[in-house]
């Protein structure tokens, strides 16, 4: 079977990932969240003390950074300098920290490379901001994966509070919103839907009805090739 490459993109908390993961399952595809990586270099820089904002404080990580994702029995793990840091980097502060340096071009450029060569080598389900647009502009599905801002921070809420994270709706909206903007109205690679994507939005559907509206988009789009 010749590889088919899926791009979806939409903004944050419209369960990109867990639909993607859910959709790249049942394709038998290999699954890359590329958010992770983002999420990655920005608990790098958090670490280093730096808030994410200053280009070359940035760029003076960068070089002692290697990021890898992983998989066991099909679940993505991302890996930074050797360490398992799937759980780590999915608070909301290293969500502000991955927004700041994914608007940082040299970031992007370091990671364009890693992001392809899946692609190139895989049948792929990857979710991010820029899939569509940037990354795999010549994808052979597009999505753009949305939801309404107040049902995407409950749904956020209720990730965090299954972590056993303390989870407010009002600060994870306003977090939420943050993002929102800062995604929106970066220089580089902002986050749009692509022109020949198809919007799906799953502000009334359950998890499973998502799932299966993705799934139908990208069987139809086999069925065609």
């Amino acid at each position: 079977m010749n590889r088919i490459s899926v791009a979806i993109d939409g903004p944050s908390g419209a369960g990109k990932s867990t639909i993607a993961r859910a959709a790249a399952r049942t394709l038998g595809f290999l699954y890359v969240d590329t958010g992770a990586l983002y999420r990655a270099i920005g608990l790098a820089v958090c670490r280093k003390g730096y808030d994410g904002r200053d280009r070359e404080e940035v760029l003076s990580v960068l070089p002692e950074i290697k990021v890898e994702l992983h998989y066991l029995m099909d679940i993505q793990r991302v890996c930074l300098n050797g360490e398992d840091v799937s759980e780590l980097i999915r608070t909301p502060q290293i969500s502000q920290f991955a927004s700041r340096v994914s608007a940082i071009p040299e970031v992007r450029e370091f990671l364009l490379d890693i992001q392809r060569d899946m692609a190139a080598r895989n049948s792929v389900v990857m979710d991010g901001r820029d899939i569509g647009t940037v990354i795999l502009p010549y994808a052979e599905v597009k999505i753009f994966l949305t939801a309404s801002a107040e049902k995407r921070a409950e749904r956020r809420c209720a990730e965090l509070r299954e972590r056993g994270e303390p989870a407010e709706l009002s600060a994870v909206l306003a977090s939420m919103a943050q993002r929102d903007a800062q995604d929106a109205t970066r220089a580089v690679a902002p986050l749009r839907k692509a022109r020949d994507a198809v919007l799906v939005d799953t502000s009334n559907l359950t998890l499973e009805q998502s799932i299966q509206a993705v799934l139908r988009i990208i069987r139809q789009a086999q069925q065609v090739r």
